[in-house]
């Protein structure tokens, strides 16, 4: 039986997570990275071609996907769900709906309360994880039950609270304050992250911008290679109306930052969202123009590769960095 909690909690092998992402983890991706140990996850908008304000139709595609994902696979997969406030609610109750009709095992809830669908999710035999980006909002998702918490640290991509804890602040942070499995995420991307990761005190990781440069992946070649081609500092860290957004750097990025230094109302720069969006980017191919969430593990991607090989570098390179690190460590 596995020593590792969360590998035990969902009878995975390897204790990675590939994080959702929004036009990109489709059922391909989250099958393969399943397929090869880890949990695969779909994103909000797997497997959609263009945008629809239609819930029941947003709902049936969701259940496609999941049903594609069980064609592909039969190991563990999760589910994202953007719990939201207000209006969104609609969206996400119905995607909870379609979670729990066709018994999905996990669920892994972002922007919103922690106590929004917990307990629904539970009752139905869903193991629930909740993404936060402090240690207090990590005790009060333990408080009301989640089976797991996800830290996001500053230098993850796509979108996130205003504060600006790192991985390497904010993990052993929740992990002094929580009893329940931590997950964490953001710059990491290869063996030596997954490590440093377990060393602060994780019990699995949270990856999306090296899966996103993977051949499953759903992103539009143009935005792969501008991955491949980003260097040193590549993201940039976007302050919208209620969260902030990390973004690969590009013309979108400039243009937006300049706007908001300018004083652009919400209004307008809400608009310049919807014309710029991640849909436009990674269904379009507008790798310049349009937003492209992004870590900045980007800056250390240099080829697309399967979500298996991924998996096999990391699994493989654990072992040998580990060794590296105890020579290091002797005296």
């Amino acid at each position: 039986m596995s020593r590792n909690r969360i590998c035990a909690l969902l009878g995975i092998q390897y204790p990675i997570i590939q994080a959702p992402m929004n036009w990109v983890s489709g059922a391909e991706l989250a099958a393969a990275v399943s397929n090869a140990g880890g949990l695969g996850t779909l994103g909000p908008n797997a497997g959609a071609q263009d945008i629809n304000p239609d819930v029941d139709i947003t709902a049936e595609r969701m259940r496609r996907q999941i049903r594609k994902v069980r064609e592909l696979t039969g190991r563990p997969f999760a589910v994202n769900v953007i719990a939201g406030f207000g209006e969104d609610l609609k969206y996400s109750q119905k995607i909870v709906e379609i979670l729990i009709e066709e018994t999905v095992p996990v669920a892994i809830v972002s922007v919103g309360k922690p106590d929004t669908y917990t307990q629904v999710l539970k009752d139905a035999g869903v193991k629930v994880f909740h993404a936060i980006s402090t240690a207090r909002h990590a005790e009060k998702a333990e408080k009301v039950g989640v089976d797991a918490v996800v830290c996001e640290g500053f230098e993850a991509g796509g979108h996130k609270g205003f504060t600006e804890l790192t991985t390497l602040v904010l993990t052993p942070m929740v992990t002094d304050r929580v009893r329940i499995p931590v997950i964490t995420g953001g710059g990491i991307g290869d063996a030596r992250g997954v490590l440093a990761a377990m060393a602060l005190g994780a019990d699995a990781v949270y990856m999306g911008t090296r899966f996103m440069a993977t051949k499953e992946s759903d992103s539009h070649p143009r935005v792969k290679e501008r991955i491949l081609k980003g260097r040193d500092v590549c993201t940039a860290s976007i302050p919208k109306e209620y969260m902030l957004a990390r973004d690969l750097a590009n013309h979108f990025t400039k243009t937006y930052l300049e706007m908001k230094a300018a004083g652009a109302g919400p209004e307008e720069l809400k608009a310049f969202l919807k014309e710029h969006s991640q849909y436009h980017a990674q269904r379009h191919g507008r790798a310049d123009d349009a937003e492209i969430c992004c870590g900045q593990i980007a800056g250390m991607i240099a080829e697309v590769k399967t979500a298996g090989q991924v998996m096999v570098e990391i699994v493989e390179g654990v072992g040998s960095r580990l060794e590296e690190l105890k020579e290091r460590l002797i005296l």
